[in-house]
């Protein structure tokens, strides 16, 4: 399995055993602070991940996964942000006699590190996922928004032209996920059981990607109905299974492999799957396409 992290001279293999990374501080140090990491003296790089929407900051110590903030200055779950001034923009007067001719300070660019023991979506791409079939522009349905964690990245990698359709059936979490989303045009939180897709089928339209992590014995059931109603043909799919949840007697490789079964049962072309050891314990994440078009001879 390929890393998406390569040490190779002059980079930096990504380190996750910090706190900050780990997530072990509560979201009110970082506010005290402002929720600023890297920046300035840190001389950190900003480089493009190998999907679009998302981004790999180097700095001296680590090479960190981040997203472009779609809010700047909102913390979700007391992530790290970075802070990287854009080129200055010279304001150069039509009155040429005047000869005012100066330097406009240079805005702030803000990204958030993504935290991958607090995401599987984050913990898979560092594993070395080759596809998630989302990026700037995508629609996706996200089942299992809990709080907004992960759902807070997938809205930053679609950007204000793409939309999140977020499913959360806790109300507590839902409220949580809820007051954030004010901050984000392009969520849109929906508190529902994810069982009863026909419950929320006039608000949610076609989309691209779903994403599915949902700690029930029937995931793979509950993916199936949801991308019967909403999912493009030929669109794709990102299913998290936790092993425990369906069956705990069971060996997790005999559970993954049920699941799997299960979906191409059902319309699911599955193409890879990923281990998201050492992040998750018993978790894998399976990707693919839903109802894939036989080509033409």
């Amino acid at each position: 399995m390929g890393k998406e992290f390569n040490n190779k001279k002059g980079g930096h293999k990504p380190n996750f055993s910090s706190h900050a990374q780990r997530g072990t501080h509560g979201p009110n140090k970082y506010q005290k602070r402002g929720g600023v990491g890297a920046k300035g003296k840190q001389k950190t790089i900003i480089e493009p991940h190998k999907f679009p929407g998302i981004f790999i900051a180097k700095t001296p110590k680590e090479d960190l996964l981040v997203t472009l903030n779609f809010a700047p200055g909102q913390i979700v779950y007391g992530e790290k942000h970075i802070q990287i001034e854009s080129k200055p923009t010279s304001n150069t007067s039509n009155n040429t006699s005047n000869n005012n001719n100066s330097i406009l300070p240079s805005p702030k660019i803000e990204y958030r590190v993504w935290n991958a023991f607090r995401s599987k979506l984050a913990a898979c791409i560092i594993n070395g996922v080759k596809h998630i079939y989302m990026g700037p522009g995508s629609k996706v349905l996200y089942i299992g928004a809990s709080s907004g964690t992960t759902i807070s990245h997938v809205s930053d990698i679609v950007g204000e032209t793409g939309a999140v359709y977020g499913i959360e059936i806790s109300k507590r979490s839902g409220r949580d996920f809820t007051n954030m989303s004010k901050l984000r045009p392009n969520l849109i939180p929906i508190i529902e059981d994810a069982r009863k897709p026909w419950r929320y089928r006039m608000m949610v339209s076609m989309v691209d990607c779903i994403f599915a992590d949902v700690a029930t014995p029937d995931q793979a059931r509950i993916i199936e109905l949801n991308a019967f109603y909403f999912l493009k043909n030929n669109g794709g799919f990102v299913f998290s299974i936790k092993a425990s949840c369906i069956d705990s007697t069971a060996e997790p490789e005999a559970v993954f492999a049920s699941q799997i079964q299960e979906l191409r049962k059902n319309g699911f072309k599955v193409k890879e799957q990923v281990t998201l050891q050492p992040f998750e314990k018993d978790h894998c994440v399976v990707t693919g396409i839903y109802r894939a078009k036989k080509k033409e001879e």
